[in-house]
């Protein structure tokens, strides 16, 4: 009896994980770049348990511990490419990502909508995506989608979250010119790089460079962790994955566009209202089983 009310019990954090997900990607709807996120949904390990007798000719399966309830063991984001919405903002900037061919050039296998590939022996390969890299307060390196870009009082320019956009030397960009004199109006090339609206002349670095924004490639995003407001950071062992990506067809800037969220909002109240119901449902189970306890110990005990 224990044991159903723990798996109850189970079935109730997980549709709570899961309405939270849910409630975080409605409330994102208007947060230009923002990737949904799901939440998945995995039984218990024991419930996977399996065996060949190795003394017969037939596999035998051995059922392991039965089953004890659900576990919302990680909410993934999905990339999906989110439409184009014009601004004719000069520092907004839409990212346009669809990788189809390695680091050395060769074809990837062909994703489905998800930007997933399930080869036959069942190994999954992700579709790597491209991201606006960005420094926070303690010089960290974070990666974003959302190219509303502002510029703050040093001349930098910035994301609506503050962090500061780094260019290809890897150091925070400037709007300034040779003289260090801000500069108004910018022209944002779709491979990224900087010119000086005016005039046309290119925005360069102390170095003499050409100034353009690092847009780095990332192998693996669903190895990627979420800070929030569409922010991502990496783990020192997922760094290798990272590299900066070949802006060429296959990932681009549009000037004046913003990327709008991929989240389908018709689906997710249908999925919000469904984990809602669960929840009741697993709720109603509990209060059974807290019921039978009850009559348990007060009725059949004094006997």
């Amino acid at each position: 009896m224990l044991r159903g009310m723990y798996t109850a019990v189970a079935g109730m954090i997980t549709q709570q994980r899961k309405h939270d997900t849910i409630t975080n990607n409605i409330s994102n709807i208007n947060t230009p770049g923002f990737k949904q996120g799901s939440a998945v949904s995995r039984s218990f390990p024991e419930v996977l348990i399996s065996a060949m007798d190795p003394g017969t000719s037939q596999p035998v399966k051995r059922l392991g511990l039965i089953n004890t309830g659900v576990l919302a063991e990680e909410d993934l984001s999905i990339y999906l490419q989110g439409d184009l919405q014009e601004t004719g903002n000069s520092l907004d900037v839409a990212l346009v990502s669809n990788i189809l061919r390695d680091v050395n050039g060769a074809n990837l296998p062909p994703f489905d909508k998800s930007g997933k590939y399930v080869s036959p022996e069942g190994e999954k390969t992700f579709q790597p995506q491209a991201f606006l890299t960005v420094e926070n307060e303690a010089g960290e390196r974070r990666y974003s989608r959302n190219g509303k870009l502002t510029v703050n009082e040093n001349a930098q320019l910035i994301t609506p979250e503050g962090y500061r956009v780094l260019g290809l030397d890897g150091q925070p960009i400037t709007l300034q010119d040779a003289n260090g004199q801000p500069i108004g109006n910018v022209k944002i090339l779709a491979n990224g790089q900087l010119l000086d609206a005016v005039n046309g002349l290119p925005l360069t670095d102390n170095a003499g460079a050409a100034k353009s924004l690092l847009i780095s490639r990332v192998e693996n995003p669903n190895r990627m962790i979420r800070e929030g407001n569409g922010v991502y950071r990496v783990n020192e062992e997922d760094e290798d994955g990272v590299t900066q990506a070949v802006m060429d067809e296959q990932v681009q800037l549009h000037q004046g566009y913003l990327e709008r969220s991929n989240v389908d909002p018709t689906q997710s109240v249908v999925d919000m209202m469904a984990a809602a119901r669960a929840y009741e449902s697993n709720q109603k189970m509990v209060q059974f089983y807290d019921k039978s306890l009850e009559k348990a110990v007060n009725e059949v005990g004094r006997v």
